[in-house]
C-alpha cells in the first residue's frame, strides 16, 4: 500500500534542508506513506530517533518496523505534548509536507476529491464530528462565505453561501454530486477544475481546522528545535505559504519582525534558502501533484 499511499514530494531537498546528523533526533510531523520518514531513517546512525505524527488511523497500514521509529497517532497541533510525553526535550530537525495524501483524494468514501462521487465528509481524523456535510448544512449564510472567500479565495463566495443555504431549504446536502449540483450554475466550465479545486480545499481547511493547527505546530516546532536545528515545511497553496514564509521571517504570523533596542532585526530564525524551492521539471512530469509544492528551510538561532 505504500507505494500508492503518496509519492513525496522534493523528497531530496527536504532531506537536504534537514542536515541530518547520524545520532540527531528529528521529528517527522506528516507521517502519511512514509515516504519522507523512510528516506530519513536511511540516515540515520544506530543512535538516532525518528518521532512521527499522523491522525488518520489508515496511515498506520505503512507504519515501519524499526526501533529507531515512533509513530504517534494525533494532529501535529499537539507536537510538543506528544515529546514532552516521550522525554524529548529538543530535536535536531522538524519536516512538514502539508499536501493532501494521494490516498485521500483518491479513496472516493473520504469526500475529498470532486472527480469521484462519495459522501461530503474530508475528515483527516475520522473520529471528528465535523464533516463537510455539517458544515453546508448547519452554518449560517456568512460564515459560509466567509470559509469559501478566506479559504478559498474565491471571488463569488458570497452567491455559492446563498445557493447553498437555497439548496439546503429543498434537501439535505450528504454527497459530491448534491454539492456539485449546486456549484454547477456558478462555476464558469473553462475554470471548472480550478473554482472546484479551491471550494473543495476551503471545505476540507475548515473541517480540518488546517490553519490554526498549522500555526500552532509552527510555534510549539520553534520551542522544541534545538539550537541549529533545521525547519523543512513543503506547502501547496499561499495561505498555507503565507504563513510558513512570516514565521521563518519574522517569528510570527504577520510577517512584521520585531526590531531590538538598535534597530536590527530579531528573529528567531535563519533563512537557509531564500528563494523557495519548487520541484524540478523530472519532478513534475513524474509526478503532477508536485508542481503546487513549495519548501521553506529555517534553521534556530
Amino acid at each position: 500500500m505504500t507505494d500508492v499511499y503518496h509519492i513525496p514530494a522534493l523528497l531530496t531537498e527536504s532531506l537536504d534542508g534537514l542536515d541530518i546528523r547520524p545520532d540527531g533526533t528529528y521529528v517527522d510531523v506528516t507521517f502519511g506513506g512514509g515516504g519522507h520518514s523512510r528516506a530519513i531513517l536511511e540516515r540515520l546512525g544506530d543512535n538516532g530517533r525518528l518521532i512521527a505524527f499522523d491522525q488518520d488511523e489508515d496511515a498506520f497500514r505503512n507504519i515501519i518496523d524499526d526501533p529507531r521509529f515512533t509513530l504517534v497517532k494525533s494532529n501535529f497541533r499537539f507536537l510538543k505534548n506528544f515529546l514532552r510525553f516521550l522525554d524529548v526535550d529538543e530535536v535536531d530537525g522538524i519536516l512538514a509536507d502539508l499536501g493532501v495524501s494521494f490516498y485521500h483524494f483518491d479513496e472516493a468514501s473520504r469526500g475529498f476529491s470532486f472527480r469521484a462521487d462519495g459522501q461530503l465528509d474530508m475528515r483527516m481524523n475520522s473520529q471528528s464530528t465535523i464533516t463537510a456535510a455539517h458544515i453546508l448544512n448547519n452554518y449560517q449564510e456568512q460564515e459560509l462565505a466567509n470559509i469559501f472567500f478566506l479559504y478559498g479565495e474565491l471571488k463569488n463566495a458570497r452567491k455559492i453561501a446563498q445557493a447553498v443555504v437555497r439548496a439546503r431549504g429543498q434537501k439535505e446536502i450528504v454527497s459530491i454530486s448534491d454539492f456539485l449540483e449546486i456549484m454547477k450554475p456558478l462555476t464558469p466550465r473553462e475554470k471548472e477544475n480550478k473554482v472546484l479545486a479551491l471550494a473543495f480545499q476551503a471545505l476540507r481547511i475548515e473541517v480540518n481546522d488546517e490553519l490554526k493547527a498549522l500555526e500552532e505546530m509552527l510555534t510549539q516546532g520553534l520551542e522544541m528545535l534545538a539550537e541549529g536545528g533545521r525547519f523543512c515545511v513543503i506547502s501547496y497553496h499561499s495561505l498555507e505559504d503565507r504563513l510558513v514564509k512570516n514565521f521563518f521571517r519574522a517569528g510570527n504570523f504577520d510577517g512584521k519582525a520585531e526590531k531590538d533596542f538598535y534597530g536590527n532585526i530579531d528573529t528567531p530564525f535563519d533563512l537557509v534558502n531564500r528563494k523557495v524551492i519548487v520541484a524540478s521539471d523530472e519532478e513534475q512530469e513524474a509526478n503532477p501533484r508536485s508542481r503546487s509544492a513549495k519548501l521553506r528551510i529555517a534553521e534556530k538561532k
